[in-house]
């Protein structure tokens, strides 16, 4: 299918204030039309779904947001548990933007940090997550369980991100573009070529502000602290996501070398869990963006 519409072709862009949080977000797609949430991931922002997005228009009501802390949505200071980056905090964030749109029930697909943000979501609001896509993650809590070597040195910004305020920051901070650049080329995806000009602008824009930077480091540390606070309180529960769900993950990234995405959701999940490796690095949707919109429609239409 072709993609070469202007960007982001018959999309309304809008802010949203939900519960004293003001959300940037696309909307567009058929009115009549399932409502399809997608989240994006770190360092991003809901550009990263544009070709995805424009494919998937004809099928589904479309809603594009950035998380807080990201993009063009509010980036407020850290607190000193960092709940307020929280993945619950953020999923209420998601929950409220979608039944103020007037979509009680709804779809989600979600990248990276974003996937993080929607497999919380779909524990704390079962009854509105109708069916899920989770892509280049596995579990929290059993990926910070499963720290190696190999582990860290893959993923050694889980372990930088969340030190003390302003370290991060301010080393981040002295070379933004150089930082986010190297972050965009890594994780298997081979240099930057698979991004749309416009969106890498988005990005160098939104993460050389020191909000951007701080937020994203909050994100980390509340996955770091309170994030496994709230995943072993819902195991201990027995709490699992409770709709089907599809995973997908990049044959070339770390999740696929080092853990067994299926095996993992399978063992958090009461519904159907299916899902594949794609011939990918860490940014599928952007890697493969015809690929992964004929995933999703199949999926989101089954």
């Amino acid at each position: 299918m072709a993609t070469d519409r202007p960007w982001f072709d018959g999309f309304e862009p809008a802010f949203h204030d939900v519960d004293g949080i003001r959300l940037y977000a696309r909307i567009g797609g058929r009115i009549d039309a399932p409502p399809l949430l997608l989240l994006h991931g770190f360092p991003q922002t809901h550009a990263m779904w544009q070709r995805v997005a424009q494919q998937l228009a004809p099928h589904f009501r479309l809603v594009l947001p950035d998380l807080r802390g990201y993009g063009d949505s509010a980036r407020p200071p850290g607190e000193s548990d960092h709940a307020n980056y929280s993945k619950r905090r953020m999923a209420a964030d998601f929950a409220g933007l979608m039944q103020r749109l007037g979509h009680e029930r709804f779809f989600i697909a979600a990248h990276d940090r974003g996937a993080r943000v929607a497999h919380r979501l779909a524990l704390d609001y079962p009854q509105r997550v109708t069916r899920l896509c989770l892509m280049d993650i596995a579990p929290t809590l059993d990926m910070y369980q499963a720290t190696n070597m190999a582990f860290a040195r893959a993923y050694y910004h889980w372990f930088f991100l969340i030190q003390p305020a302003p370290l991060p920051e301010r080393l981040i901070g002295a070379d933004p573009r150089f930082y986010l650049h190297a972050k965009l080329g890594g994780w298997g995806s081979r240099g930057l070529d698979f991004i749309e000009p416009q969106a890498l602008a988005e990005y160098e824009r939104c993460f050389a502000l020191p909000e951007t930077i701080h937020a994203a480091c909050e994100d980390y540390r509340a996955s770091a602290g309170i994030d496994l606070e709230h995943d072993r309180a819902s195991r201990a529960a027995g709490e699992r996501i409770a709709c089907d769900v599809l995973v997908l993950w990049g044959e070339r990234g770390v999740v696929h070398r080092l853990f067994d995405p299926l095996a993992l959701w399978r063992a958090q999940c009461s519904g159907e869990v299916r899902g594949h490796a794609m011939p990918a690095g860490h940014f599928i949707p952007e890697e493969l963006p015809q690929e992964t919109a004929r995933e999703l429609r199949g999926f989101f239409a089954g």
